[in-house]
């Protein structure tokens, strides 16, 4: 107790400074960081560059960005569905346009992205309940604006109970059937006036689509913005939990500038592709248990069947959000946190080497697909030792 403590104290201290000592805070944030009310999520915007180092800008930036996000929202959700509402029928543009420019045609390839983000952020982390549960803190802009604004939760509901099957007749005349069938409870949302958290999520993952087109949405990144969006949102202090939003929003989009280029399809056999950080995976096994990686080899178990989900969604599914938490403290404060991934993900190979080593490959490719338990902090001591 008397080093917890001390380790807060420490860390209340950096936080007061005026202009904040980088590299002291990774060190000890590498340790973990204290359960205190807003003190994981300020570390979190100044370990993934949100916020900068000199404290007299925080307030400016903070202003700044949040006013930002506000634009996106307004910009992209609710001027474009406002307008859908009052102005779907004109002459210029309908929803028949052929025009491919038209937004009527961006708004139905838009529905195709947001019907996966709404898919994969309604199953975010289902042991989790806050998910599922109301926002003290919803998109007022949104939710005042009732009727007038297509929202991205109607929109997910009128395309589903709409959609329908396409097909031609043998005299090549169209045919649409409509399904009958009522919204599934896959498809319930809390009354009028209310935003579940994952709706929360759903709109920053649709707005980062929006505004990275080259990148688009890809499915794990719903993985990635959990844990941040998480620890913002249940945080005990209110004025942490009311732009937990916006603040997810930018520090999601400056750990995706970091890892984008794995969730690039077209980029996997490039040098900065997710194949090229497996094989390192790999490499640094083979330097670090040549014996070990030799097995792997001799099984013919590649990282493809457990190594792309280990690194490229940063651990997420490997263990409880508690310890994933813990090593995010760990990832992020290393200044090559992508590197100290490598030896994370080496050092829980090297920590269950006996029953790889003694298995067959069936039961070694279970092993690895569903990571044992363990302590966390004994995995980060292991991959810091690897590392050395």
């Amino acid at each position: 107790m008397a080093t917890y403590r001390a380790r807060l104290a420490e860390f209340e201290s950096m936080l007061q400074r005026p202009q904040i000592d980088r590299k002291r805070l990774n060190l000890m944030c590498s340790c973990g960081i204290p359960d205190k009310p807003g003190m994981r999520a300020l570390c979190w915007k100044i370990l993934l560059n949100y916020l900068p180092i000199d404290r007299s800008l925080w307030e400016e930036t903070l202003a700044k960005k949040r006013a930002l996000y506000n634009q996106f929202i307004q910009e992209l959700i609710i001027i474009p569905g406002a307008k859908r509402r009052h102005e779907g029928n004109s002459v210029e543009d309908h929803p028949l346009n052929p025009n491919p420019n038209s937004e009527w045609s961006q708004y139905f390839k838009d529905n195709e992205v947001l019907l996966q983000i709404d898919k994969d952020t309604r199953r975010l982390l289902p042991e989790i309940a806050l998910f599922q549960r109301a926002t003290a803190y919803p998109c007022l802009p949104i939710i005042n604006a009732e009727s007038c604004v297509e929202t991205l939760r109607k929109r997910v509901e009128y395309t589903v109970l709409n959609s329908g099957d396409v097909g031609k007749n043998w005299l090549g005349i169209t045919n649409v059937a409509k399904k009958r069938s009522k919204l599934s409870d896959e498809y319930a949302t809390l009354p009028e006036g209310q935003e579940a958290h994952w709706e929360v999520v759903e709109r920053i993952l649709f707005l980062y689509a929006k505004l990275n087109p080259g990148q688009g949405y890809v499915q794990g990144m719903n993985e990635i913005i959990g844990p941040i969006y998480y620890i913002f949102a249940s945080d005990s202090d209110q004025s942490v939990q009311e732009f937990a939003e916006a603040d997810a929003f930018f520090c999601f989009t400056n750990l995706m500038s970091e890892i984008r280029d794995s969730f690039i399809k077209s980029l996997d056999d490039t040098a900065m592709g997710i194949n090229a950080t497996m094989t390192n995976l790999m490499m640094t096994l083979k330097v670090k248990d040549m014996r070990l990686w030799a097995r792997l080899n001799e099984q013919d178990l590649k990282p493809q069947f457990f190594g792309f989900r280990w690194l490229t969604l940063l651990l997420s599914q490997e263990f409880p959000l508690p310890d994933v938490i813990r090593l995010w403290d760990a990832l992020f404060s290393d200044d090559r946190r992508f590197e100290f991934l490598i030896y994370v993900c080496c050092a829980m190979l090297v920590l269950v080497r006996d029953d790889l080593l003694n298995n067959d490959f069936p039961s070694n490719m279970k092993l690895l697909q569903n990571y044992p338990s363990i302590d966390v902090n004994v995995l980060i001591g292991k991959a810091a030792d690897l590392r050395r």
